[in-house]
């Protein structure tokens, strides 16, 4: 009710009101060629229902005078593509036929309804405009006075419910099709599984820089040796630059100018980590076994990002620890273990972290299971991902 109050000082119902108003061009001139045929109209327009500009041309004033307010952020209901497929073109013409059905409705109310409001002013200030002895209703002056105001307000009410009626026929009929609706909700869904990715590699590759660099800082600062700050240096400095390279190529990603999935760090490189977390003072029993350079990418790429989780939480946690990481490839997964020893005093870390969840979050992805806990006395992160059957 608020909103129909509202209507009148609300600039989309006159230019709705102006839409449904537009086709009524055509029967106004046809009642010139053949007046007793006020039907022709409706099959004049079915061949034009058929040519992919027309449809176009629709969508385009659709969008300019009934949803004038959207802005297109979120992606319009009405979208200004022409026929490409039957389907579009046989909604086209079922679109045109009720465009005019329900402009007919409009030019009843936008003509006779004024009149009317006209006729009752006429009789109230003793002035009729006709004088039909055939009128069955002739109301007093005071009556006339009093319903003057009433037809205006039909008007404006029957032409705000047109407007809307009109503007749900046009997002179904003029909007993209169950099929172009499926193909938007996958893209949206592509776009958002990407980000979460973006998200889980810029806490792997930056958290695991920032872990490496604080210990490194730290076991020099303690160790008070000339040799071991250079060699900590070294190692902050070589992190930091991966670190930055792996931050440039998710901002490309943000850019939408991202580099090929083939060039994002794979098992192939996993020495890097190991020697990463030994420059750390961890002492790194590695063995990696199977022809790791034939894994499929998704798999080889997520091991690469879960092996360097499991070794930031390592040097987040635990410290330089001894670490045992095993990487096995057989014929039908990849088998991804590192385990260590848990000290007598955890290191003291800042903040909740996602690592863990985020390696099994990996793992599912790729149809696999991954499992993180205590061990045999220390803690273990270990990772089966299949290579058959890849979600």
């Amino acid at each position: 009710m608020y909103r129909l109050l509202r209507a009148p000082f609300r600039p989309v119902t006159y230019s709705r009101w102006l839409h449904l108003c537009v086709p009524l061009l055509l029967p106004a001139v046809w009642m010139f060629v053949k007046p007793s045929w006020p039907w022709a109209p409706l099959l004049i327009v079915i061949p034009f229902a058929f040519l992919p500009w027309v449809r176009l041309s629709e969508v385009l004033q659709a969008q300019f005078l009934l949803t004038p307010d959207d802005d297109g952020s979120g992606g319009r209901s009405i979208t200004a593509t022409r026929s490409a497929r039957w389907g579009d073109r046989w909604r086209t013409l079922l679109w045109l036929e009720i465009r005019l059905v329900v402009a007919g409705m409009a030019m009843f109310a936008t003509v006779w309804l004024p009149v009317t409001a006209l006729e009752l002013i006429a009789i109230a200030v003793g002035h009729p405009l006709t004088d039909d002895p055939a009128a069955l209703f002739t109301p007093p002056r005071w009556a006339a006075a009093l319903l003057a105001p009433v037809p205006l307000v039909v008007l404006i009410v029957v032409v705000v419910l047109l407007g809307n009626a009109i503007t749900t026929i046009a997002r179904r009929l003029l909007g993209p099709s169950a099929a172009e609706r499926l193909t938007v909700l996958e893209a949206r869904t592509e776009q958002l599984l990407e980000r979460a990715r973006i998200a889980r590699e810029l806490h792997d590759s930056i958290g695991h820089a920032l872990t490496v660099a604080v210990v490194q800082a730290g076991a020099a600062r303690a160790a008070a040796d000339p040799d071991f700050t250079d060699r900590a240096l070294i190692a902050i400095e070589e992190t930091g630059r991966a670190a930055l390279e792996d931050l440039e190529r998710v901002l490309l990603v943000l850019r939408e100018s991202a580099q090929p999935p083939s060039q994002r760090p794979t098992l192939v490189k996993a020495e890097r980590l190991l020697e990463s977390a030994r420059a750390s003072g961890a002492a790194v029993d590695a063995r990696l076994t199977g022809p790791l350079e034939n894994l499929p990418g998704p798999v080889t790429r997520e091991g690469y990002r879960i092996l360097q989780e499991a070794l930031t939480n390592v040097l987040r946690h635990c410290g330089p620890v001894p670490v045992r990481v095993r990487v096995e490839m057989t014929g039908t997964r990849l088998d991804l273990e590192v385990t260590n020893p848990l000290p007598d005093r955890p290191t003291v870390t800042t903040g909740g972290g996602n690592g863990l969840r985020g390696i099994r979050e990996r793992a599912q992805l790729l149809g696999g299971e991954a499992t993180t806990g205590p061990y045999a006395g220390g803690w273990r992160v270990r990772a089966r991902l299949p290579l058959d059957r890849i979600r």
